[in-house]
């Protein structure tokens, strides 16, 4: 019988028989259904950010006080998303079970399936917005540079979204001549570029604007158009086109 303990009572009669008492919840159960009821009455807004972690612990390890874990989660990789986007052996290595790591991972793949979901198959340059969101979550936090190319139709609709390059944490390569095959061989008219630049600062190189430049070289002579070249870094990003660098 749930949520019941069995204890054996000697009778007046001598008979000796099974009863049965209440069993004590855990102390953290009724924090827990508090957390659930503030979650479902006002939302992500309605909870710290630990607490919104320790939401998803529960899932994960059903039979333990998560609070202390979620702060301890927090401290060390940052913040709540640095959680989320930390790979399955850092957060296995912090102490988490491989089942708990995969459900962390679960959440952060699922909010960027939901972020490009809502920037595929309509025109890019009208969900701006939601373009930068996406990036942002995708790379803000990679500790390496990436090479990123969005190839977009005559429409400007996203038909391809690659990582090209994986490189150091300062440098990537990147080969224009293989992005304009690339290009060619997806029937793309227009890229947008992407890198992130893992140290923080978003502001362009100079290397960065010469390759950007060589680039929409290589692009000209097959009528591509190269949109704009955007740098994410987690303290914000830089567009080329708006600083006039295309």
């Amino acid at each position: 019988m749930t949520g019941l303990k069995s204890s054996h009572f000697l009778l007046k009669d001598g008979s000796n028989r099974l009863m049965t008492e209440p069993k004590e919840k855990p102390h953290y159960s009724g924090h827990r259904d508090r957390l659930r009821s503030r979650f479902a009455q006002g939302g992500v807004d309605a909870l710290q950010d630990y607490e919104l972690l320790e939401l998803i612990l529960f899932m994960a390890i059903p039979r333990r006080d998560v609070k202390p874990l979620a702060k301890d989660l927090i401290a060390h990789f940052g913040s709540f998303a640095a959680v989320a986007h930390a790979n399955i052996q850092d957060l296995t290595a912090f102490g988490l079970s491989e089942n708990c790591a995969i459900a962390l991972k679960t959440i952060e793949a699922s909010a960027l399936k939901m972020m490009k979901q809502d920037i595929a198959n309509k025109p890019i340059l009208n969900s701006w917005s939601k373009l930068l969101n996406y990036l942002h979550a995708s790379m803000a936090l990679e500790t390496n540079e990436q090479f990123r190319l969005l190839f977009l139709n005559k429409k400007n609709e996203l038909i391809a979204d690659e990582v090209q390059q994986t490189g150091t944490v300062d440098h990537t390569p990147a080969y224009p001549r293989e992005i304009i095959k690339r290009a060619l061989n997806l029937g793309a008219t227009a890229i947008i570029l992407v890198h992130n630049h893992p140290s923080g600062d978003h502001r362009p190189s100079q290397p960065d604007i010469t390759l950007t430049q060589n680039i929409v070289g290589a692009a000209l002579p097959f009528d591509i158009v190269i949109h704009d070249h955007i740098i994410i870094s987690k303290n914000g990003h830089t567009s080329f086109k708006a600083e006039g660098l295309i």
